[in-house]
């Protein structure tokens, strides 16, 4: 019997051993629970899950614990969470199916007991310039009925105080009357009013477009004059329908049009036009780039589309609205003084204090309902916000927890709530405050399961599940299940590391210079002036919404010098792996083709080599239209990608979709034998690169999509190492690192500042704190209570000062 077997077959809550069970653990967690008590999970084998089983206790805090890449994700939202999602579908109509998203089966012999799954993750917000913090929950909604009730003078309906709904005049409406037997019907005209300021549209930003990077006035539309990304000569729609809309000359330099050429050329109005029989619509180049560029999400652009938009396109807050996104009339309207823009724009724990104020009967279940989706902003930590906040520059933790908002006060009970690291971006100050959060949702009689590595939230489990013992293909077993104790003493990478400490250096490194931020105010930084040491490990700290993305990010001038990763997300089909993301591929690419004289691009699964059936998707989509689509290996190519003639291909012995099978610890030894047959130095720098950042155990031709945050972020981290800057900005790297990875990080950083770098981290992980030459820390509080810097100074000094929150707990962890 396997390990996961026998892990299985042990009874819930406790270990081999029989470790006690966990304090608040309710009987049902106990050996012989029936179905109604557990979720039951057997034979599970999604990603690198090896046939395992497990039972999951019910109405209590499961945490799922495990090194990155060990089959925690795989196995809480690929397997269980899925599943239930999927089912939850099923119940729909077809044709309501049909609108929504399909879902495969995951690979698992049997799922019983499932609830309806509610899915708390860390998935940005989007950056759509409309959705807000208030848009994105039900505040600003609540916000926009208030207004239309009480907001003096009267304006109209909740829509005249939306941003996101124009003012529209129309004709042919009707009004129907009735009464008296009688119906009458009466043609008339109306109006709907929104609170769109005009100007911007709403945006609260206006661009301004330098039209040198748009064209070479030099040049006639006909010999090529446009210089934007992806324009065609031979387009319909964007380069001929200008060069042969017969309302330019595409035979004139742009230089030399009239004025009226060169006001259709850039402002006309849509206009119907016919180029070779076909009907297009001519419209002038500004109007046209904002609709192709400047309307869609910046992180989703492909990176050369990205640095075209920022290098030809600057935005300037709205002149008419002063960037509430609200017309005037919108803003006419106010309560006690207070506009719904003023509302917006103060922080959340501020407005939660001006609702209480109000009192009036005829709104008061509304007043009560936005009351408590203020106050639970403030419980959960995000009272700093204010709901004009753009909806894409949260953070990462930040987003989950708006996404929770909505689950705190609802009526709902028996539930599966899933939360993937809840504690990220979170100082040791607030993570008590989060675990509160999740025994509050257990307690109300619903499940919770949790995928974390902070100890501080392991510690308040009713139940443990350990995965591991290493990630990858090393991992996808269960190492241990029981409770907290159990897991302190069951030799486990876990176990052995749960009470790992780090200890204050006792010598730290002197600067070699430094770099100057002066006035510093952007966001809620006030006037901040501080000298960051360059030559150090410098770690910039402090209670979440306290300034310090705002310091590092905003007030670090933007160089050739300065390398900087942070937690924007790497965008990647399933086509994209780590080996195309860090340039791995090409150097492989050509020493394949240099070995056999044939040419790179048969070496890519995208380009010539792929297998002709599936393209080199290595699997066949079939689309089952409202019911899930079916992805199966290729017969072709044997899930391969590759055509079968290019597979005759050897360097070293292998071919190409062995390498790209290879982790990357396998791939790093074998592309650095000395003077072998396989010695490639190009693909072995880069490989050490990754095994450095602890993802040796990644797959070359591992599909991005399913990396978790974590592996994203240290995989950019590594393709960031191979750059010359001098200094590198690092926010928040131990995202989604075991405990026992911690340890290999510091390492990493130690090496980067050996080597002559300067490293700056923004960091809540006490280990980091302890290791730092010097710490720079933010607050004293959040928000308006932020923005100062409290301390400066080596990790001992603060440890012994315990001026700050950051203090008290960094001489708290190290035992001062």
């Amino acid at each position: 019997m396997s390990t996961a077997k026998k892990a299985a077959k042990a009874p819930v809550g406790k270990t081999a051993a029989k470790a006690p069970k966990a304090a608040g653990a309710s009987t049902a967690a106990a050996g012989g629970a029936g179905v109604r008590d557990l979720i039951r999970v057997q034979g599970a084998r999604v990603n690198n899950l090896k046939d395992i089983s497990v039972d999951i206790p019910k109405r209590q805090l499961t945490v799922f614990t495990g090194v990155s890449g060990s089959g925690k994700s795989s196995l809480v939202f690929g397997t269980v969470a899925a599943e239930s999602q999927r089912l939850i579908n099923e119940t729909y109509s077809s044709f309501v199916q049909g609108f929504m998203p399909t879902l495969a089966r995951p690979e698992v012999d049997v799922l019983e007991g499932l609830t309806t799954a509610i899915i708390v993750d860390q998935q940005r917000m989007g950056s759509d310039p409309r959705s807000t913090v208030g848009t994105a929950t039900d505040a600003n909604a609540m916000l926009r009925i208030l207004f239309s009730r009480l907001g003096t003078p009267h304006i109209g309906s909740p829509g005249a105080f939306s941003f996101n709904v124009a003012s529209v005049s129309a004709s042919g409406g009707f009004r129907v009357e009735r009464g008296a037997g009688k119906t009458k019907t009466e043609k008339v005209n109306f109006t709907r009013t929104g609170g769109m300021c005009v100007r911007c549209e709403g945006r609260g930003a206006v661009s301004d477009i330098d039209l040198t990077q748009l064209y070479d006035d030099s040049k006639s539309l006909a010999e090529g004059a446009f210089t934007i990304p992806g324009w065609k000569s031979d387009s319909f729609w964007t380069v001929r329908v200008y060069a042969e809309s017969g309302l330019l000359d595409p035979n004139k330099p742009i230089a030399k049009f009239t004025k009226k050429e060169m006001r259709a050329f850039l402002h006309q109005e849509p206009t119907k036009v016919k180029v070779d029989g076909v009907n297009l619509t001519f419209e002038g180049l500004i109007p046209k780039i904002q609709k192709s560029f400047l309307s869609k999400d910046r992180e989703a652009m492909q990176p050369h589309i990205r640095e075209f938009v920022d290098r030809a396109v600057t935005f300037t807050t709205c002149p008419e609205c002063d960037g509430t996104r609200l017309s005037d009339v919108a803003r006419s309207s106010k309560i006690d003084g207070i506009s719904i823009a003023d509302a917006c724009a103060k922080e959340i724990r501020d407005l939660a204090e001006w609702v209480r104020t109000l009192s009036e009967p005829s709104v008061a279940p509304l007043l009560a309902a936005l009351q408590q989706t203020l106050d639970s902003f403030v419980e959960i930590g995000l009272g700093y916000l204010a709901l004009d906040r753009p909806a894409g520059t949260l953070s990462g933790g930040e987003a989950q927890r708006v996404k929770m908002i909505r689950h705190l006060g609802s009526p709902l009970t028996d539930v599966t709530y899933v939360f993937d690291e809840p504690t990220i971006g979170l100082h040791p100050h607030d993570i008590s405050r989060m675990n509160d959060l999740l025994l509050r949702l257990r307690d109300k009689g619903n499940t919770v399961l949790v995928v974390e590595h902070k100890p501080e939230t392991i510690r308040i489990a009713d139940h443990v599940v350990d995965l591991g013992p290493a990630a990858g293909s090393g991992g996808g077993t269960i190492c241990f299940e029981g409770t907290v104790e159990g897991l302190r003493t069951s030799g486990t990478v876990t176990g052995r590391h749960f009470d790992d400490r780090a200890a204050v250096k006792e010598s730290v490194r002197r600067p070699t210079g430094a770099l100057e931020i002066r006035g510093a105010d952007r966001h809620n930084l006030r006037a901040v002036d501080v000298d960051i040491p360059l030559g150090v490990l410098t770690v910039v700290t402090g209670v979440a919404g306290s300034g310090k993305s705002s310091l590092v990010h905003g007030s670090i001038p933007a160089s050739a010098g300065v390398v900087s990763v942070d937690q924007t997300p790497i965008r990647g089909s399933r086509r994209s792996n780590p080996a195309t993301y860090t340039g791995l591929l090409e150097p492989i690419r050509k020493a394949f083709a240099k070995a056999n004289g044939v040419k790179p691009a048969l070496f890519s699964a995208n380009s010539e080599g792929a297998c002709p059936v599936c393209n080199g998707a290595g699997v066949i989509y079939t689309d089952l239209a409202m019911m899930a689509g079916v992805a199966t290996p290729c017969e072709e190519c044997e899930g391969k990608r590759f055509e079968a003639s290019v597979l005759e291909y050897r360097f070293g012995g292998r071919d190409i979709s062995e390498v790209l099978a290879m982790s990357v610890a396998e791939a790093e030894e074998f592309f650095g034998r000395g003077s072998g047959d396989a010695h490639l130095p190009a693909a072995h720098r880069i490989l050490a690169r990754l095994a450095d950042v602890g993802l040796g155990y990644l797959s070359l031709g591992q599909p991005l999509t399913t990396l978790s945050g974590g592996e994203r972020q240290r995989l950019k981290l590594a393709t960031h190492m191979g750059n010359k800057g001098g200094v590198y900005v690092l926010d928040e790297p131990t995202t989604g690192l075991h405990l026992a990875d911690v340890e290999q990080l510091l390492g990493l950083l130690d090496r980067l500042v050996d080597s002559g770098k300067s490293v700056i981290v923004v960091e809540h992980h006490q280990a980091v704190m302890a290791h730092a030459d010097w710490i720079i820390d933010l607050g004293p509080g959040a928000g308006h209570d932020g923005g100062k810097v409290v301390f400066e100074g080596t990790p001992a000094d603060l440890v012994a000062a315990r001026s700050t929150l950051t203090g008290e707990h960094l001489a708290e962890y190290v035992g001062a």
